[in-house]
């Protein structure tokens, strides 16, 4: 197992000629174009439109990924009405396999696409999973590198409805 993620690891660091960013607290969030799950595009920050994000990327190999989307879900499904969005970007994986994994999960917010790993390489992921919060006005607020709970995205989510 530790060999399966030091290689993905690798593979999002490394594939493709652009370096990972170095993204932090108060910088712009990246704009990206994909493909979301259910075949509509997402643009970023267009799809946002003023509203704070999460930017959730994850792979269905990571460990901790299936009980944080399931926090995360829960968090937005509290925090939706108040305009609160969540964009669970999938870094590296197929659509088939992607799918499969979000439909025995149940989550309800929006899943993305990024095959080969280039908003992930934009956005400076080097772990899965990697969460960001970004404000209305599309500057990064908080990241969670690693396991959090819900109690975390919560608190962070607030932060970005004040």
């Amino acid at each position: 197992m530790r060999f399966l993620f030091l290689a993905c690891l690798v593979l999002l660091t490394a594939c493709g000629g652009e370096p990972a960013a170095k993204l932090n607290l108060g910088d712009p969030a990246p704009a990206f174009a994909t493909q979301r799950l259910d075949g509509g595009k997402a643009d970023f920050p267009a799809a946002a439109a003023g509203r704070p994000l999460v930017i959730r990327f994850w792979a269905d190999w990571c460990k901790y990924c299936e009980p944080e989307m399931k926090a995360i879900d829960a968090v937005y499904r509290r925090h939706r009405d108040k305009g609160l969005e969540v964009f669970a970007i999938n870094a590296g994986q197929d659509k088939a396999t992607v799918e499969a994994f979000i439909r025995k999960l149940g989550v309800t917010y929006p899943v993305l696409l990024d095959e080969q790993s280039s908003i992930a390489r934009r956005y400076g992921v080097v772990g899965l999973p990697t969460t960001y919060f970004v404000d209305a006005e599309g500057v990064v607020r908080g990241k969670v590198i690693g396991e959090a709970d819900e109690a975390v995205f919560e608190r962070h989510a607030l932060a970005l409805l004040k």
